[in-house]
């Protein structure tokens, strides 16, 4: 049981350790703009120097003879990696030189093969160049610090700095290994040299030192992914309070707009209405005028009703920007759309993803938007059937929502005009609903979608960009 304890307290750690350090996945243009600055502009010319050099002097100069004993395959092994090696970065920097014109995608996979390459050959120089004891180390170092400088996201950048240190502690182990298989043959021969001269005990690393090497590039790794994690966490306040203060702002202005159009428009059905009512009162005879008032009065109490839920579908109602965690919406919508006191005769089922990103937004407009879906599927299926309910993210970071029923369906010549204002297939509906729900998500910079087979079901399909501002209608 305590091994159980310790295992889960372990993994309750690690988790309390990743949820610390997550952070939301900066803009592509970010890890762009790095890549273009460092790599493109600084790493291209040095890389473009220490390639001539290498090459000249692996083919062109006996620069192997004075370097470590080792087995006379080694050296041509070494040049054949190079070769390979050179080939990949003239692709690898056409395609840095070209950046703008290609898929930044294909930018981004690129530099984190280079990063790992350029390791890889440096970790072969390094294992004929001394070793644990080669000066070499201190480029590893350097690579450390170039790959915090161009990879934004923590994770990959741990990840890749990791690498960077195993493949200095294999270059070590081997020349080792070769350093013992020269010693063993001194031994048996007595005579033989090591890096120019005879070989002695004192050429062996001090373990201390390896280990101290070792911590130092661990050490730098976790230094430059905790500054990386400021950085980011520093940049999502930033953008989240200037999100704020923007999206606040626009609605202060569509508050006060809303206050004016309800003024100008419901005081004047009010003075109609009452004059119409008391107009009717006083007529004692006239069938026909009578009727006529009361259509009068039906048609601004239809006007009234539609005004007021324009006022929803112009987002002209007063809130508060906040964080908005959209499967407790979901939740609350079916609630509050589905109560089981109502006993509908419908089941939900729900796929919601965890840890979907929070939008910034005001809560009411989402709740409108999953109220409305609901409120369709429910009245489609006449309070009986089938609603699935669906979150996720997508590759560009999207929040992917969808609602799907399995009611009688939409007639595929109607399916076009589903989210037109006023346009209803019910006897007492405004035809606002779908209207409400496609203009509230584009206010977000999201879209929505919808699927439909007769007989079978309808699905709505959101996506809602995880980092948006609010737009204004024009």
């Amino acid at each position: 049981m305590s091994t159980v304890a310790t295992w889960s307290d372990l993994r309750t750690r690690l988790a309390s350790v990743r949820a610390m350090a997550a952070t939301r996945p900066p803009p592509p243009e970010v890890f762009l703009r790095r890549i273009r600055f460092v790599e493109r502009g600084v790493g291209l010319p040095v890389k473009a120097v220490v390639l001539v050099f290498l090459l000249i002097a692996l083919f062109f100069t006996d620069w192997f003879s004075a370097l470590s004993p080792m087995n006379e395959d080694v050296p041509t092994y070494i040049r054949t990696f190079f070769l390979i090696y050179f080939a990949l970065n003239v692709g690898g920097g056409l395609i840095l030189w070209g950046m703008d014109d290609v898929s930044p995608k294909l930018v981004v996979r690129v530099t984190y093969i280079m990063a790992v390459l350029d390791a890889a050959m440096l970790a072969l120089l390094t294992m004929v160049m001394g070793g644990f004891d080669s000066v070499l180390y201190w480029v590893f170092l350097g690579l450390v610090v170039r790959n915090a400088a161009i990879i934004p996201h923590a994770d990959v950048q741990v990840m890749v700095n990791l690498i960077v240190s195993a493949l200095y502690l294999v270059a070590g182990v081997l020349e080792l290994m070769a350093m013992a298989s020269a010693k063993e043959l001194i031994r048996g021969t007595g005579r033989g040299t090591v890096t120019g001269g005879v070989f002695d005990e004192s050429d062996v690393p001090v373990t201390e030192s390896l280990v101290l090497r070792l911590l130092l590039m661990v050490l730098m790794t976790a230094c430059c992914a905790g500054i990386q994690i400021l950085v980011d966490r520093q940049r999502q306040r930033e953008w989240e309070a200037r999100e704020f203060s923007i999206k606040q702002q626009q609605l202060e202005a569509a508050g006060r707009l809303a206050a004016e159009i309800a003024h100008q428009l419901k005081n004047p059905l009010g003075i109609i209405n009452n004059a119409a009512f008391t107009l009717q009162r006083t007529v004692k005879e006239g069938k026909t005028i009578t009727q006529q008032i009361s259509i009068i009065r039906e048609e601004v109490n239809r006007s009234d009703r539609i005004i007021t839920e324009l006022m929803g579908y112009a987002r002209l109602a007063e809130g508060r920007v906040e964080k908005v965690n959209l499967n407790e919406e979901l939740d609350r919508a079916v609630e509050l759309v589905l109560p089981p006191a109502a006993k509908f005769d419908i089941r939900v089922h729900r796929d919601l993803q965890p840890g979907i990103p929070l939008l910034l937004g005001q809560r009411a407009h989402f709740a409108e938007v999953f109220a409305n879906l609901l409120t369709n599927a429910r009245e489609a299926m006449d309070g009986r059937g089938e609603i699935f309910l669906e979150t996720g993210t997508t590759e560009d970071f999207s929040v992917m929502i969808s609602v799907r029923d399995t009611g009688p369906g939409i007639p595929p010549d109607k399916i076009s005009q589903v989210f037109e204002p006023y346009f209803t297939t019910k006897e007492r509906g405004t035809g606002l609903g779908l209207a409400i729900v496609k203009h509230n998500t584009q206010m977000y910079g999201g879209s929505v979608e919808v699927e439909s087979v007769l007989g079978k079901g309808t699905r709505f399909t959101i996506r809602l960009p995880a980092r948006s501002l609010m737009r204004l209608r024009k």
